[in-house]
């Protein structure tokens, strides 16, 4: 369940997120600025679970401002703007994946702390603190590692709504609109994903055993193509 403050912090923002929006739709100069700084690294994190890939991450969030900034004028103050660009960031994200089963092309993303940059991601949430002794962040920064893994192992769907509920806070109403599912599918994505990261996280705590990133959850979560 959410934290109703966040629920409630989340629709003041949404309130002041849409004064921004008709703000870009007027034309008004700086407006698109700020609505980029809004929501630039949300979008990132959300695409790059989905994808997997940092790069074609920061394409595809490019791609969604572009389009967003081509559809200012058609944007309706009655509808969620959280709703309404992340919307466009699932569709952009699965459109990816889908030319990628068609090309047969399987792009292997390494696991943080191999030779690559953090970037803004679910790692970030749980980053380890200057303090303390080098042995106990070397465990703090094992332990971010494996739960970056064990998300990345869900299936898109349940990376998806986990990332949607727990760090942005949305109802399972908006996370359904978003995903083109019902309330029920929703909320049994949403124990699936959270049965599949139980069960990988206590087995890396009780045995050391990390998840596998090359094989996703086997769950029947997937649906049609995505407009």
């Amino acid at each position: 369940m959410n934290d109703p403050n966040t629920s409630q912090n989340r629709i003041i923002a949404d309130k002041a997120e849409k004064e921004v929006m008709a703000a870009v739709g007027a034309d008004i100069p700086d407006a698109f600025e700020k609505l980029v700084v809004l929501y630039q690294k949300r979008v990132y994190q959300v695409i790059y679970q989905m994808v997997g890939n940092r790069e074609e991450a920061e394409d595809l969030t490019q791609e969604l401002f572009l389009r967003l900034f081509k559809a200012r004028k058609t944007y309706r103050p009655d509808y969620l703007l959280s709703t309404w660009i992340f919307t466009i960031a699932h569709n952009l994200a699965m459109n990816l994946i889908r030319d990628r089963r068609r090309t047969k092309t399987h792009l292997v993303q390494a696991p943080i702390g191999h030779g690559q940059t953090s970037r803004p991601g679910l790692a970030d949430h749980t980053a380890i603190s200057p303090e303390g002794t080098p042995s106990a962040q070397m465990r703090s920064l094992e332990l971010s590692q494996v739960v970056q893994e064990a998300i990345q192992s869900l299936t898109e769907d349940q990376r998806l709504a986990i990332v949607l509920n727990k760090f942005e806070a949305m109802s399972y109403q908006q996370i359904a609109q978003i995903m083109g599912r019902s309330e029920s599918a929703v909320k049994s994505i949403l124990s699936r994903a959270r049965t599949n990261l139980k069960d990988q996280l206590e087995a890396y705590l009780e045995t050391g055993t990390r998840p596998s990133t090359t094989k996703k959850s086997q769950s029947p979560d997937a649906h049609g193509p995505v407009p």
